[in-house]
């Protein structure tokens, strides 16, 4: 019955140069960024804004998702063992990451960035780096999707895929593709951001955009945590997975965004 389902063996790593490795994780997750960086470019163009801060914004960026999302998996998910070995956070390479400590550091990281730029408000700069950050976001788990990783509940769907590396034989049980309904997920807010921001460009109304991207990337990230192996088995049989509590004040954030872009005055 098993030879029915999808046996994924996929190698993450795509070739090894001596000790260098370069992974399919790594090749999305940096073809996420440079895809964001040239959507964020023609908005900029489009509305006049300096191209020449465009690589300061990047870099921003980088750092700002790369340590809020090592510090939200290690204070979120994993506390005990990493305050008892502060000094393992540093090591990224051993996996980690948790998406909602990324959008943490992402908004603090453009709050910084924005402080000394007023041609570039705050908010009019979420509405703008949230569109390409759906897309990032989708790349993300289509990399942990390659790594066999954050997989779904064992389930008899004829969609199911058995995860060979994140298996232990002789049992081989099909699971919820998990991390492909959430990639489909964030690459339909990505197209719904696009082209929203394409109808008014500049006179879109401010908090909107990512008003939406929380209501809806965390919305279906709340919905298809309840298809997905927990990630703290102490809260397996709890009501509530951790991503799902992490949702909830995201999904409001959003919401409080959509409601205050109604009295919100474009920046010309």
């Amino acid at each position: 019955m098993l030879l029915a389902f999808l046996r994924w063996d996929m190698d993450p790593v795509i070739f090894s140069l001596g000790p260098v490795q370069l992974r399919w994780y790594g090749l999305l997750f940096a073809s996420g960024f440079l895809i964001g960086y040239s959507v964020v470019q023609w908005m900029y163009r489009q509305e006049g804004k300096p191209e020449k801060d465009l690589d300061t914004l990047c870099v921003t960026l980088v750092l700002g998702t790369i340590v809020g999302a090592r510090l939200g998996h290690c204070l979120f998910y994993e506390p005990a063992k990493y305050l008892a070995d502060p000094l393992s956070i540093l090591k990224v390479w051993e996996g980690g990451l948790a998406s909602h400590g990324g959008v943490i550091g992402n908004l603090l990281a453009l709050w910084w960035y924005a402080r000394k730029r007023p041609d570039q408000p705050y908010i009019w700069l979420l509405d703008r780096v949230c569109v390409p950050t759906a897309l990032t976001a989708c790349f993300i788990r289509l990399g942990n999707f390659f790594n066999s990783e954050i997989v779904g509940k064992v389930t008899d769907v004829p969609w199911a895929i058995i995860f060979v590396r994140n298996s232990r034989p002789p049992v081989m049980e099909p699971r919820h593709p998990a991390q492909l309904y959430e990639a489909a997920c964030y690459f339909g807010v990505f197209l719904l951001l696009l082209w929203m921001y394409r109808r008014k460009k500049a006179a879109t109304p401010h908090g909107l955009l990512i008003g939406l991207f929380m209501v809806l990337v965390f919305a279906a990230r709340f919905a298809i945590e309840y298809v997905k192996e927990p990630q703290i088995e102490a809260l397996r049989d709890a009501s509530l997975s951790m991503g799902q509590w992490l949702s909830l004040p995201a999904i409001a954030f959003g919401i409080w965004l959509i409601v205050r872009s109604r009295r919100a005055v474009p920046t010309p």
